[in-house]
């Protein structure tokens, strides 16, 4: 371990996304979904437990980044940017416990790392021309705590924008996520972090000329850094917007059981559209119950699964509205392909969620069918994937996960979001079965 440089850096200041009021789940925020007080404080006890996944209101956000202002996402303030940044290698660095104080940029990491082992980062690997290194090495300033810092860092991130520049620092304070898109109404600040770190006195008045130059400087490395045109999507509007793929688009997505889950970044994208699952699947005997499918989990998603002998599909509203539509009979012994299909009507004008039907088939025979609202964002930031067979993270539904299907086989489970309206899900699965 003498010989290894460690670098331990947290990830930014603490999070807002909780809002004003605290969440219970805080996959609201990334739906676009606002936290209430009223629904808040009927699930104080469950706050902490498995039905939970809530998150801390901007309030404590501000005092967790004391002395600081503001939080993560403000690119602008020292609380949502300043960082502790702690550097190791006993073999290569004499200094001990010693402090640093030279403006330093997570951009600064990969090129110090270059200088430290004496190393030329390759300009074309496997083929493919590397982007040109935009940090600057701090190596020297190891050893040398006299050597100055950095001079300028160029900040924009969802709409807020923000310039170092020899100590002193100019922003706006354009609220990120917020969709106002009202970039010119923005008001610059202006702090003298050498003697004022906290931003508690704003100059801007006091120095309009060299306020003036700092957003001229931004501007410049607005180009130099592919900073425009600005941003400020809201998270919903972020997180709905199409992924590019590496092949072409498509609207069919064959999954097989004893696959590992499919992130949420790279699955089949459900959201706001019409949609169809259909598993085809051999049950063995009348006992064969668990999950066919299931996609996200507790704070919101969607599973088909068999228990007690009947077909179930829940879609899970945010964990708060528990949608499930349930056949009357048992499913036979034998091969079928179960379905459900879900049928766009209209778009709920508040919550920009998807409104429509959803019917249950067992083969071509509907056997239940009900009206549901399907979420308008992301089921999960991370873990809760696409899974087939199981529901490996937390539970969609009410069963015990990962609740695997037993007393059968799935061959597969087919996911359309063409839009199209099957009459006959049998066959449509056999005919990709029959493309293998």
């Amino acid at each position: 371990m003498d010989n290894t440089i460690i670098v331990v850096v947290s990830d930014n200041g603490a999070s807002g996304e909780g809002g004003p009021n605290g969440s219970f789940n805080e996959n609201k925020f990334f739906n676009n979904v606002p936290d209430t007080i009223e629904a808040n404080l009927p699930r104080i006890d469950d706050l902490g437990g498995p039905s939970a996944y809530n998150h801390y209101n901007t309030g404590w956000a501000w005092a967790f980044d004391t002395p600081f202002p503001y939080w993560k996402r403000f690119a602008g303030y020292e609380g949502g940017v300043a960082d502790p940044l702690i550097v190791s290698w006993p073999a290569g660095i004499a200094a001990r416990g010693e402090v640093r104080d030279q403006y330093v940029h997570a951009v600064d990491i990969v090129p110090t790392l270059y200088e430290l082992l004496d190393f030329d980062p390759p300009a074309v690997l496997n083929g493919w021309t590397q982007s040109q290194i935009e940090g600057h090495s701090f190596a020297a300033s190891i050893s040398d705590p006299q050597l100055p810092g950095r001079a300028t860092q160029f900040y924009s991130m969802l709409g807020m924008r923000a310039l170092y520049h020899q100590g002193w620092l100019a922003t706006t304070l354009h609220p990120p996520l917020s969709g106002w898109r009202n970039f010119d109404k923005d008001r610059w600040e202006l702090y003298d972090l050498r003697t004022d770190r906290t931003q508690l006195h704003d100059l801007a008045d006091e120095r309009l000329a060299l306020l003036e130059e700092l957003k001229g400087l931004w501007f410049y490395y607005a180009g130099v850094y592919k900073g425009l045109p600005l941003d400020d999507r809201t998270a919903l509007e972020i997180m709905a917007s199409p992924r590019p793929e590496p092949g072409e688009p498509r609207s069919h997505y064959v999954y097989y059981p004893d696959s590992a889950d499919v992130p949420e970044a790279v699955a089949v994208n459900v959201r706001r559209r019409s949609f169809t699952i259909a598993a085809a699947v051999t049950i063995d005997t009348p006992e064969a119950e668990g999950v066919l499918f299931a996609h996200g989990g507790v704070a919101g998603g969607h599973s088909l699964f068999l228990k007690d002998g009947r077909l179930h599909y829940v879609y899970n509203w945010l964990g708060e509205r528990i949608q499930t539509i349930s056949a009357l009979d048992p499913v036979s012994t034998g091969t079928h392909v179960l379905t459900a299909e879900f049928r766009k009507t209209a778009d709920d004008p508040d919550t920009f969620s998807a409104l429509g039907t959803l019917t249950l088939y067992i083969d071509t025979e509907a056997v239940g069918e009900a009206q549901i609202t399907t979420q308008p964002g992301t089921f999960s930031l991370t873990g809760d994937g696409l899974c087939v067979g199981r529901d490996s993270g937390s539970a969609v539904a009410d069963y015990p996960a990962p609740f695997p299907f037993v007393g059968g086989t799935i061959d597969r489970v087919i996911v359309d979001v063409s839009g199209d309206h099957y009459v006959d899900h049998e066959k449509q699965v056999l005919a990709y079965i029959a493309r293998d």
